[in-house]
């Protein structure tokens, strides 16, 4: 890796004989270069190789040019061909500038080059380099990993929508990594509340979450008198409003029903739990549901004793267990996970509803969760962007719930250890969890999957969400790639 960082300074300095107008940076050649992960330093070498031609194609001395910091950030292959000709047809000067046959004016400045736009190639260069400078911070390379993350910046201008957003997040990251900028460890839960509210109200995505997992709640507590719902984060209660409205409308009358809610502690010592309450309990009395509220406060799930809840017996209410987007933050605690299944277990509920992204972002190489991630938040971004917003508050969901997306790449790509809360990963492995901690699926029905197919049909730029059934869970993706996925569990049976 020395060898590739005394490449990347020649590069640099390669790169400074050259200028570049207005600081807007992309690359235009013949030949596409494809990086290569494993080979840094041929890709280096061989961008080295093709900018060594520069200073004599333009017929000035390398020193006399300006030297435009700017330029010093484009990474990639070759800025000019080997031909001379083309050299001269593909770099044009800054008309403000005469230029004699001999060099520079004397008593103008020298003329400033300005490299042709190709966005295209420019984001695939991108790519490369976001990947380059994640394996140089995997091999501990931090001024490699620099000097590339600084070439990042320039070619994401090139850039427009989605593409440009998700590079400017994971360069964020990737400089909180390499300055060792850890982004603050959560200590305002209220203003994350927020940033999920305007996710709520941009993507479908937890209109889905709440849809499905409140169905199969609904369908467990048929004929039930008395239901109690214990949920892991309450935050604004945005999930209940409609579960409550869907009991009051039950054939033979509502059942009563009670909920307790868990969160984190306000900064201000406020008591945001009872105020969520509070609201739920108006909104039962105006529909007709007997309805009793309780907050907890934790700072971990793994914190609560099942004891304290007040879980009556299973032939005085029916217990419901809901959890959207917890359980991954219990995997930075070695045994968390798995003592809160264990009190899960102790609550006997009927029904334990768990829905989680998608993804594996709990990998012990940083490079396979870099990749993952930038795959996985690639796709987020896209779907937003493709969703097709045209209400009036549109333009600020979008932005913070880019901010809301934004700290999840930079919690996975910048933090380790404990700091380290978004461990996302797969169905297929809380699957295994699940199982090995006493639980079977309980699957949810076809009238699960139809109805939320609709939903998705009343959503804007629905023709690119697609539902999908597997193996009695259901998940939504943005056309081909699944992002987040929602099952239902219940205690396994004792022959």
């Amino acid at each position: 890796m020395a060898d590739v960082a005394e490449k990347l300074e020649q590069l640099e300095v390669a790169m400074g004989t050259t200028t570049m107008e207005d600081g807007v940076s992309s690359l235009s050649t013949d030949t596409t270069v494809h990086y290569n992960p494993s080979d840094l330093s041929g890709w280096v070498g061989s961008m080295l190789s093709e900018l060594s031609v520069i200073p004599d194609q333009i017929g000035v001395s390398g020193n006399n040019l300006i030297n435009d910091d700017d330029l010093r950030a484009i990474p990639g292959g070759a800025i000019l061909g080997n031909d001379s000709e083309s050299a001269k047809k593909r770099i044009k000067f800054d008309s403000r500038s005469e230029f004699l046959e001999n060099g520079c004016s004397p008593a103008v400045a020298p003329p400033r080059a300005v490299v042709l736009v190709d966005s295209q190639e420019a984001g695939v260069r991108l790519v490369h380099t976001l990947m380059a400078c994640a394996e140089a911070v995997q091999q501990e390379n931090m001024k490699l990993a620099d000097a590339l993350v600084k070439h990042v910046g320039i070619l994401a201008e090139s850039q427009v929508g989605a593409m440009r957003k998700v590079a400017a997040c994971f360069a964020e990251a990737l400089v909180r990594r390499i300055y060792k900028i850890r982004p603050q460890v959560e200590d305002n839960s209220s203003y994350a509340d927020v940033l999920e509210m305007h996710f709520y109200e941009t993507a479908p995505y937890l209109k889905f979450a709440h849809f499905t997992a409140n169905q199969a709640i609904l369908e467990a507590f048929a004929g039930a008198k008395r239901v109690h719902v214990i949920d892991f984060g309450l935050k604004q209660g945005m999930q209940w409003p409609a579960l409550i409205q869907a009991l009051a409308l039950r054939p033979g009358g509502p059942p009563a029903f009670r909920l307790t809610g868990i969160g984190p502690p306000q900064p201000d010592n406020t008591d945001a739990l009872q105020q969520v309450g509070w609201k739920l309990t108006q909104l039962a009395e105006t529909i007709g549901v007997e309805f009793e509220f309780r907050g907890f406060v934790a700072n971990s799930l793994a914190d609560l004793d099942a004891k304290i809840l007040d879980i009556k017996p299973g032939d005085f209410e029916t217990v419901a267990v809901n959890s959207v987007f917890e359980l991954h933050r219990l995997l930075a605690r070695p045994g968390a996970v798995e003592k809160v299944l264990d009190s899960i277990r102790a609550m006997g509920p009927k029904i334990v509803t768990v829905v989680e992204q998608e993804a594996d972002h709990n990998g012990v190489v940083f490079m396979d969760r870099f990749n993952e991630a930038l795959h996985y938040y690639s796709t987020m971004f896209d779907s937003l962007e493709g969703s097709g917003l045209t209400q009036p508050d549109s333009a600020q969901d979008l932005f913070m719930t880019e901010v809301y997306l934004g700290r999840q790449i930079c919690n996975v790509v910048a933090c380790d250890g404990a700091e380290r809360v978004e461990r996302h990963e797969t169905l297929a492995k809380w699957r295994r969890r699940m199982g090995s901690a006493g639980f079977e699926p309980a699957h949810l029905g076809s009238n699960a999957y139809k109805q939320a197919s609709m939903l998705l049909a009343l959503f804007a730029g629905g023709d690119g969400y697609r539902v999908e059934e597997n193996d009695g869970c259901l998940m939504l993706g943005w056309h081909t790639r699944p992002l987040i996925a929602t099952s239902a569990w219940r205690l396994t049976a004792v022959e």
